[in-house]
């Protein structure tokens, strides 16, 4: 049965738990353990701690999002397989929890890049862009720092190592060492139940001459079928990869829901401003370049049944906080996404 998710960074959010359940479709808690480095175990206890303090709230913590894969499985380093390992037990420790899905990502050193994190918008709001320019003119060495998807695990010293590291590793590397990866890991996911959901690269081109390999509808088929199993899936992040204007969004949501690849969605919209420039605007079609419709019209003919969370949103009404993680544009489009599909519900 499909449900609605909200991301929550844990107990120092701005966005509270008493926040996010007033929220009328929201009844996942999407969330992580913040605190713990990439590639550590992560305290059952703590895990635990976080799926009471969702189920006091009427929630259930469900998602995991994210579980991060250390550099060294990206690189093929020499530490790979224990941390493959500790990669398992995690899954094995959320799965006693209560947690059927866990997003995850392969980009080398970001989660995600965004050159502009306040752009003003014509309506008064501000928002999340991305201007190629803005970031050739940045020294990744340097300015790597300022940019809000950085893996602050990794020190500052590291930076320059293993951006040549990568470089060197190029595509190729890159994807050999995932399907190794999910070749160790998706059946361990499979035995306990676990859906996986691999996050295209954000934004889906190229950036510092760092390899991106999880870009386009070929990626993606290619990825599901390196490993062919239930809990190999893909995070179906609408604005990632409506953010290039050679993603055909709809038509990736239909043919990856069709194979049952699509555990969870993250639902929002983008408005193009040049051929690899975009800002994000509010979720509603009418607001960006995507549309939201029939994304969840292609979803919903081909049976989703995971979970859809809006993503980033703007900061309206004067609100502060984390870039992107505001609560009130990101309650609207929450609600937004779950009115089109009670009405898609209802119109069969």
């Amino acid at each position: 049965m499909t449900a609605f998710g909200f991301r929550w960074y844990g107990p120092e959010d701005a966005v509270t738990l008493e926040h996010i359940r007033q929220i009328p479709p929201v009844t996942e808690l999407v969330t992580s353990l913040y605190h713990i480095p990439a590639g550590a175990l992560w305290p059952e206890e703590d895990i635990a701690a976080r799926a009471a303090r969702a189920a006091a709230a009427g929630l259930h913590f469900s998602v995991a999002e994210g579980l991060p894969v250390h550099e060294s499985i990206k690189l093929g380093g020499p530490e790979r397989e224990r941390y493959i390992g500790q990669f398992v037990e995690n899954l094995e420790r959320l799965a006693r929890h209560g947690v059927h899905t866990v997003c995850y990502n392969f980009m080398p050193l970001f989660g995600w890049i965004r050159t502009e994190l306040e752009q003003p918008l014509p309506d008064g709001s501000a928002t999340l862009a991305f201007h190629q320019a803005a970031l050739e003119r940045m020294n990744p060495e340097r300015d790597v720092w300022t940019l809000p998807g950085w893996n602050f695990s990794t020190r500052q010293g590291e930076i320059r190592t293993l951006l040549g590291q990568y470089r060197a590793l190029g595509e190729a590397g890159l994807w050999n060492n995932l399907c190794y990866f999910l070749q160790a890991v998706a059946p361990e996911a499979e035995r306990l139940g676990i859906r996986l959901a691999i996050h295209p690269d954000d934004p889906p081109f190229p950036l510092f001459g760092l390899p991106r390999v999880v870009s386009t509808l070929e990626d993606l088929l290619r990825l599901i079928g390196a490993v062919d199993l239930p809990s190999n899936g893909v995070t179906l992040c609408t604005g990632s990869l409506g953010s290039s204007r050679a993603n055909d969004v709809v038509k990736i949501a239909d043919r990856l829901c069709a194979e049952g690849k699509i555990p969870f969605v993250h639902g929002r919209n983008v408005r193009w401003e040049g051929e690899e420039d975009f800002c994000e605007s509010g979720h509603l079609t009418a607001s960006g370049s995507l549309n939201m419709a029939a994304i969840l019209a292609a979803l919903h003919r081909r049976g989703f049944d995971g979970v859809i969370r809006a993503d980033h949103g703007r900061m309206v009404w004067g609100e502060r906080g984390r870039p992107g993680y505001g609560l009130y544009d990101r309650a609207m489009g929450v609600c937004y996404l779950a009115g089109l599909w009670e009405a898609l519900c209802y119109s069969c």
